[in-house]
């Protein structure tokens, strides 16, 4: 194979674009922005819907962790108590 034929020089255009394809539709498809024809950055589309319901997800799901992490710091000082003064004023309350 002749390093400067013509050949060798189209297998080196055709691997690099190859490459830059597979790249830019990896990065299309994972929804990181992709660069334009000019060197702009484009960003994917109809993402904000998404990004939306996922913080709103997301707030419900930290006030439910803190609620139970409430709830849990409740039974832990039950559970722990050394007098039993607070187990004892539970069982008066019956």
């Amino acid at each position: 194979m002749e390093f400067g034929g013509p050949i060798f020089v189209i297998a080196i255009v055709a691997i690099s674009t190859i490459g830059w394809v597979m790249t830019t539709a990896i990065r299309a498809r994972h929804g990181y922005p992709v660069e334009g024809e000019w060197g702009g950055v484009i960003h994917r589309h109809g993402q904000d819907d998404a990004t939306k319901a996922l913080t709103a997800e997301n707030e419900q799901l930290k006030s439910t962790v803190g609620r139970l992490e409430e709830r849990l710091k409740v039974l832990e000082r039950i559970a722990t108590d050394p007098s039993r003064q607070l187990a004892d004023e539970i069982d008066n309350l019956r």
